[in-house]
């Protein structure tokens, strides 16, 4: 197995080549800073200082992955993932913030970013949450034991990265769909909110699992809207998926 120098398993793109990752933050020094941790990955990495740089760069390199200041001179990051979103309809935005309050969080989950850190942060953090991100939406392919899941009715294609239930296809976010996975691998199991981090984003929210209560949500509207819901809450133990019964 090939690794990174820090002795990381290695992640490309799936055609072999670097993945490409764009930091937005206006200062110098801690774009620098992030720009090397990720060239230490293997990655092509390349900074901006403001919004309107973000995007020109964003239209050259098409990266596959956004680290975006929510602050900037000229904008707010969320602006930015906007015309971001125009540009690379597809790529993974993890939003730096030095704000840690729950609305904060949750606002840059909704305008579309898949993730986020609060400064201060440590460069292992983001590297491994970018890593996270990459592998999710299948931009970074990494082996996974079979391409097929069912429960019941509701079926994953995990190679096509389509999930059909009674037939009708779900679409479903790359953090969606990572989610589903988890649950499927583990059906009639009680899994908790710290199994879910651990799993799903690959750190320790440390106290923040509100967000895989958000993610359930989304996933029940998705999975279980207008149907006998198979996503339920074990009160005080966590969140278990099971067929419906017949």
């Amino acid at each position: 197995m090939n690794t990174t120098r820090s002795g990381r398993p290695a992640l490309t793109r799936p055609d072999g080549t670097p993945l490409r990752v764009l930091v937005v933050d206006d200062d110098p020094d801690l774009a620098e800073v992030l720009t090397g941790a990720l060239r230490y990955e293997g990655w092509e990495a390349r900074a901006a200082g403001d919004g309107a740089s973000a995007v020109a760069a964003a239209r050259e390199l098409l990266p596959d992955a956004v680290v975006l200041d929510v602050m900037l001179p000229d904008t707010d990051g969320f602006a930015v993932l906007r015309r971001l979103h125009e540009v690379t309809p597809e790529v993974c935005v993890l939003f730096l913030t030095a704000r840690d309050a729950v609305e904060d969080r949750i606002a840059g989950i909704t305008a579309g970013g898949d993730d986020y850190v609060t400064k201060p942060f440590s460069l292992e953090e983001v590297v491994a949450r970018l890593r996270g991100l990459l592998r999710r939406a299948g931009m970074a392919r990494q082996q996974e034991e079979g391409p097929r899941l069912a429960v019941g009715d509701l079926v994953m294609d995990e190679e096509a990265r389509e999930v059909t239930r009674g037939g009708e296809l779900v679409e479903l976010s790359p953090t969606e769909f990572e989610l589903l996975r988890f649950l499927m691998r583990n059906p009639r199991r009680v899994l908790s909110k710290a199994q879910i981090l651990d799993r799903v984003w690959s750190y320790d929210f440390g106290g923040r699992a509100h967000v895989v209560e958000l993610y359930i949500s989304y996933l029940r509207k998705k999975v279980d809207a207008g149907r006998e819901p198979m996503i339920h809450t074990v009160r005080g133990s966590g969140y278990v998926l099971k067929p419906v019964a017949r």
